[in-house]
């Protein structure tokens, strides 16, 4: 079936980015399926915006593996989601023989996709992850994509009741690794949902340690 293109950016019509759908679909929520599917028409677009060379199929493979490590098989991990996301999509690249340095971009980009601040200084593929999850969670450059390529984005996939279930996902999958949120965003999303939480302290961390001085 071909890909629908909006603003000139559709999905590669390759053999990889179809196998990186499938397996998606299949594996995930349709709230993750389509929120994937959406973060890459975004970044791609804010990569067009901003000038930027990119490989679109490895642009889309971080997309759609970004948030796999949310999933209920990775909940006992210990690991933050992030980690698990990566090394699935790693996994899958190495799989169907794609180069080294392609597989390390994808696994970096998903790796860094929550830690704001240093994705945007580094490849392509690894900025542009973080652009378009940044896009359509955060809302960050709202107005950086026509209204019109928005509205064709978010008709392909919805986002109904979007923000509380986006935010429900994010705790299910990290709620069982709280120790995982230190020093990372998701620490905001577990003191909201989770009763009892306590999230680390670096200062804390610091003193208590046991060096003497």
């Amino acid at each position: 079936m071909m890909e629908p293109q909006v603003a000139g950016v559709a999905v590669p019509d390759t053999k990889i980015a179809a196998m990186a759908t499938e397996l998606v679909r299949d594996t995930t929520s349709e709230l993750i399926y389509n929120h994937s599917r959406r973060v890459y028409w975004f970044g791609s677009l804010q990569g067009l915006n901003r000038g930027l060379s990119f490989d679109p199929e490895l642009l889309y493979v971080s997309a759609m593996f970004h948030d796999v490590g949310l999933g209920t098989p990775f909940r006992g991990s210990g690991r933050r989601f992030e980690v698990d996301s990566a090394d699935e999509a790693r996994r899958f690249l190495r799989d169907h023989g794609l180069p080294d340095d392609s597989v390390r971009r994808v696994w970096t980009a998903i790796a860094l996709h929550t830690t704001p601040g240093i994705p945007e200084f580094m490849e392509p593929e690894v900025a542009l992850l973080t652009a378009g999850v940044e896009y359509d969670v955060l809302g960050i450059g709202y107005n950086d994509i026509r209204p019109e390529d928005r509205a064709a984005i978010t008709a392909m996939h919805p986002r109904p009741d979007f923000k509380r279930r986006i935010l429900k996902a994010f705790t299910d999958g990290i709620a069982p690794r709280p120790e995982t949120t230190f020093g990372n965003v998701k620490a905001d999303v577990l003191q909201h949902f989770v009763p009892g939480f306590t999230r680390g302290d670096f200062v804390d961390t610091i003193q208590n340690s046991l060096w003497p001085e």
